[in-house]
């Protein structure tokens, strides 16, 4: 009976062993020491002010740092098989990690392409996960993390930008004294958690403040600056004279609503004829707006410094070290999430 536990010993402690030699060799059967290290890096939209913005300071810091990594990027053109086809077409190229900020809401087209990358072991960076279906790729797979905004804290920050403005000036924001913002809400893409939380967080921080809130009307723009321009366009004639404010998902929409604002008279310097418009992004177009009092606020996410998240973990990945060794990153509660942090611009 001795002889029989020892032996079931041995074959439990042997098969953890095991396991663990087959985890490391995955994590890490991409090491490199190479100069540059190459990096993919497969981004949404390159029309996205964004996107286009981070690919700026992804070559900014290319070129800082000599030789030591190279950074190519692809267009994915808010089209998921246009970023798909890519993506398989690069698997067998030199590339030692993929960064991947996917498109579409529906998690099957998504997991097929990301599960190539695991399937050939590439590190792999989730840039932006639109779906927590597609976080649980990574927890599964060792040589992958995730890089996001802290979506919650950047939402928080809309809603206190506007919580800020309403009570400075209510006697001309409230029209109809009633005490309670009316508000269109210019939502991203259907399906999506950045969509949700930024949706959600700002008008809890309303709340929280203390301000009743109540939405006139809401809808998918798919962060699309035409159409938010069509949208508001129409709600101002459907609503006339009741619109208090308007919430939106990113910068993109904010600025086509105050275009069609414009159309009608409408944030232009009068500020009898004057609705708050907030956003999430930071763009430079934006920023210009505020600092014309055109537009009242946003919550920056800040290209640098995302930019300068992937450039570290890339580093780190394609060493074989841990993806926030020595960068000062933290995890959040998922323990494989690194969020970059937001902050606020105001006139």
């Amino acid at each position: 009976m001795k002889i029989l536990k020892k032996l079931l010993l041995f074959i439990i402690v042997y098969i953890l062993l095991l396991h663990n030699i087959e985890n490391t060799a995955y994590a890490n059967s991409n090491i490199t020491t190479q100069n540059p290290i190459n990096v993919g890096v497969f981004l949404a939209d390159l029309s996205n002010a964004f996107y286009s913005d981070l690919k700026k300071n992804l070559e900014e810091l290319q070129k800082e740092s000599g030789d030591k990594i190279k950074f190519t990027v692809f267009d994915g053109k808010a089209n998921q098989s246009v970023q798909d086809d890519d993506i398989s077409k690069e698997l067998d190229s030199d590339f030692n990690v993929f960064v991947v900020a996917s498109i579409s809401s529906n998690e099957g087209e998504v997991i097929a392409t990301l599960n190539k990358i695991v399937s050939t072991k590439h590190p792999l960076i989730l840039y932006f996960p639109p779906t927590s279906a597609l976080i649980n790729i990574v927890k599964t797979y060792p040589a992958s993390v995730v890089i996001a905004g802290d979506n919650e804290q950047g939402g928080n920050l809309e809603g206190k930008i506007l919580a800020d403005q309403w009570k400075s000036h209510k006697d001309t924001l409230d029209k109809n004294k009633d005490g309670t913002i009316q508000y269109i809400m210019l939502k991203g893409q259907p399906n999506n958690l950045l969509t949700s939380d930024r949706s959600i967080y700002p008008i809890r921080a309303l709340n929280d403040a203390g301000i009743r809130t109540k939405e006139l009307f809401s809808t998918f723009c798919n962060w699309q600056r035409d159409c938010s321009k069509t949208a508001i366009e129409s709600q101002l004639l459907t609503f006339n004279g009741k619109i208090e404010a308007i919430i939106s998902n990113n910068d993109n929409m904010a600025i086509g609503a105050i275009e069609a604002l414009q159309k009608y008279g409408f944030n232009t310097g009068d500020s009898s004829k004057y609705i708050p418009v907030v956003g999430i992004g930071g763009v430079p177009e934006a920023r210009k707006l505020i600092d014309q009092g055109l537009m009242t606020g946003t919550a920056v996410q800040d290209s640098k410094l995302h930019a300068k998240a992937i450039y570290d973990v890339a580093m780190n990945l394609a060493s074989g070290a841990d993806p926030i060794h020595d960068t000062g990153y933290k995890y959040d509660e998922t323990g494989i999430t690194i969020k970059i942090h937001y902050y606020n611009y105001v006139k």
